[in-house]
This record gives structure tokens, sequence and C-alpha cells, in this order.
């Protein structure tokens, strides 16, 4: 088991308000402790051809290689197709539950999921398209969950349109602050997307009527 990054609170081992001892021989102890797991969209391709070209050019113009490197920016995406952003749901899913669960424990603050934007744009569709219901302090719950004090939280991010004009590294902007917990992510992503994406109009099972589709235009004539 491992996380991105965690957060420890030290704490003094020695009572409040104890001069006894000098300085140098206090010591502290671990407090609660927090997590913070990012996750990114993967890509469809190999990186192998990138840093090829990369390392390449870095070898070929070692003393202008970033000016090298903005006149080709094919050297930084060489055979890589796009995002996947689809695939990091069905591979993150069980784990971001798993972390959110054993992270609810009396030594733990929670944990907090930072997603890119469009991440969590392609996360939506497999969690049912849920409903955001929105509280006074400016943040968010899942589905019917009500929750005023969340152990754990998802922060949507995205990268501002317009970098700094003094050069700076463009600015990230949080967008949405969902307070959560693994049970109602699991109960979307388990009950409510397969429920969504069966039923049509909350009547007809769309799965059921392609078969039946399907076999009236592979067998004309029969009744099906």
């Amino acid at each position: 088991m491992s996380f991105d990054t965690t957060i420890v609170e030290l704490q003094p081992s020695y009572p409040e308000g104890d001069l006894s001892e000098s300085p140098g021989s206090r010591h502290v102890k671990a407090g609660p402790y927090g997590v913070v797991e990012l996750q990114t969209a993967d890509t469809h391709g190999s990186y192998q051809y990138a840093v090829n070209a990369l390392r390449n050019g870095l070898d070929l113009h070692p003393a202008g290689f970033h000016s090298q490197l903005a006149a080709n920016p094919e050297w930084a995406r060489r055979k890589i197709e796009g995002p996947n952003v689809a695939n990091v749901f069905k591979r993150t899913i069980y784990q971001v539950a798993f972390k959110f669960q054993i992270t609810k424990r009396d030594a733990s603050v929670g944990s907090v999921l930072a997603l890119p934007q469009p991440v969590w744009d392609s996360w939506k569709a497999f969690l049912g398209a849920p409903e955001l219901q929105s509280h006074s302090d400016g943040t968010y719950r899942l589905l019917d969950d009500d929750s005023v004090d969340p152990s754990n939280w998802i922060y949507v991010f995205d990268i501002v349109e317009r970098p700094e004009p003094n050069g700076g590294p463009t600015p990230i902007a949080v967008r949405l602050v969902i307070g959560t917990d693994a049970a109602t992510l699991s109960r979307a992503a388990l009950d409510v997307a397969p429920g969504r994406a069966v039923e049509y109009g909350g009547v007809h099972n769309v799965i059921a009527a392609s078969i039946s589709s399907r076999l009236q235009s592979l067998l004309p004539g029969v009744a099906v």
C-alpha cells in the first residue's frame, strides 16, 4: 500500500506547558495524518518514441534545446495518440474507494483525490452523471449524501486559459470541491451508473432491445 503524498502533523510528546526539560531533550510524536492522491489521464501509445526524440534533441542541441523544442513540438508527442481518460476510471476506482475507506480512522483526518477537469468529466459518465448537491460553504456532495463534515474529498482542478503575463507558471484553478466517501462513490459506480446505462428513459432495457434488433436483422422473417 502506498500513497502519493502523506501529510503528518508533528506534536510535542511532552505535556503542554511543561518547561522542566531542556529544549534539546524534548521529543515529538506523530499526530493525525492526511493523504493526497493525484490522478492524471493515461495516453494511448508509448512514451518511448517521445523520450527518444527528446533525448536525441538534447544531445544534438545541449545549449539551445529549449528553442529547438519550441520549434519542434512534435518531439514531445511522437507516437502518443491522445488521452485515454476513460481508462483512468476503470483502472483507479477500486483503489480510490479503498484508500477513502482505510483513511477513515481516528488517527487520520481523511484523504483528498485531485482530478484534472477532463478526468472528472470522464468519471461522471461512469458514476451515472450524479447530481451534485451544493452546500453553503461552496462545496458539493454526491447523490443524496448530505454529510456536514466528510473526511474524503475530490478536488477538480484545471489549468487557467491565460498564462501569467510575467512568464511565470500558468495558475491552477480549483473548479469543484466534492465531499464524499467510499460507500457513496461505490454506490454511484456500481448501482446508479449501471442502472442508467441499461434502462433507457427508465423503461426500456437497451441491451435486450439491441439483441432483438440484431436478431431481426440476422433472422429475417422470424418473430423475435
